[in-house]
């Protein structure tokens, strides 16, 4: 995209509007805006759960800008990306423009809106050199098609999670030469209790505690990809269904770490070297933040306070 491209409508009131929907993320807006407003594209990095779908939805929403959203992967080819002539009508008639049709970015280039590449480093690196001239030139040579020209207001906005190794590959320095790179990090606990609270009715303590549960999975020594606040947030929404199932309040240990367990075992990743599972290091991190109830020996061994006490004068020998 040259410099030269028109800056699309964002201003300060944009922040204002995306205080509601967006929590704890004015710095990463004002970088994204700014880039946008300037013409650039954009490559969201972070951890996942970290808020940058949301984020850039709530820029397009706010701004009233369409944002074609593609998600990436190994199927993701140059013709699904680009677009193609209809298989059957080429044999009719040919490769006649009339039958071409057009594929998320030609569509988002002809209409000058946001392309979200989301998972960018799953994409195929045929497919992502097809983007290497976009980004460049603004414009795209298709063979029996012609020369598609990019609209001024059109950018290219791809995420990807670092952390993820399994099917993901490394993005070349042409694509990262391209684009403006955003960390995008975990959020404050004080943000994480704010978001995980407005999914919940449970007390602020109880909700903060599970905050700090997430949290401190992400710096277990066992742990080498922790939860992000989703884990939370399907903890509270969890725990308040089980508990009312079972006839409990939401307090309940057991129905708490229940939760936790559906919640979070699935969302960390032990290092390679650890013998623990993920059910263990959720029970662990759960019991080291809320107080588990006596165990069944520790509850036999508890002095009985309903019994009543001998009077202080009674003789329980029986002799005179």
């Amino acid at each position: 995209m040259t410099s030269q491209a028109t800056p699309l409508p964002y201003g300060p009131e944009t922040l204002l509007a995306l205080a509601k929907p967006v929590v704890g993320r004015v710095r990463e807006a004002e970088i994204i805006i700014a880039a946008l407003m300037s013409g650039r594209h954009l490559l969201l990095e972070g951890p996942p759960g970290t808020g940058k779908s949301t984020l850039l939805r709530a820029i397009a929403e706010t701004t009233d800008h369409s944002m074609v959203f593609v998600e990436g992967n190994a199927e993701l080819t140059p013709a699904r990306l680009v677009g193609h002539f209809d298989p059957a009508q080429v044999l009719e008639s040919g490769y006649d423009k009339s039958i071409w049709i057009d594929g998320p970015l030609t569509t988002a280039m002809r209409e000058g809106t946001l392309l979200y590449l989301e998972e960018i480093n799953r994409i195929p690196e045929e497919t992502l050199n097809v983007l290497v001239t976009v980004m460049s030139e603004g414009e795209l040579s298709v063979p029996r098609l012609g020369r598609i020209e990019a609209a001024d207001s059109f950018r290219i906005v791809a995420a990807m999670n670092p952390f993820d190794a399994v099917g993901t590959a490394r993005i070349s320095g042409a694509i990262y030469d391209r684009v403006c790179r955003v960390a995008v990090d975990y959020q404050s606990e004080a943000d994480e209790i704010q978001i995980a609270g407005r999914w919940s009715d449970l007390p602020p303590a109880y909700v903060a505690s599970v905050v700090s549960v997430v949290r401190d999975s992400r710096s277990h020594p066992e742990v080498r990809v922790g939860s992000s606040v989703r884990g939370a947030i399907d903890q509270l929404v969890m725990v308040a269904e089980l508990a009312r199932l079972r006839g409990v309040d939401p307090s309940d240990y057991t129905s708490g770490l229940d939760s936790a367990l559906a919640a979070l075992s699935g969302r960390i990743r032990l290092h390679e070297s650890s013998t623990a599972t993920p059910e263990h290091v959720v029970e662990q991190l759960w019991s080291s933040h809320f107080t588990p109830p006596p165990s069944d020996d520790e509850a036999a061994n508890e002095p009985d306070n309903d019994q009543p006490s001998p009077p202080a004068n009674s003789n329980p020998s029986g002799k005179a």
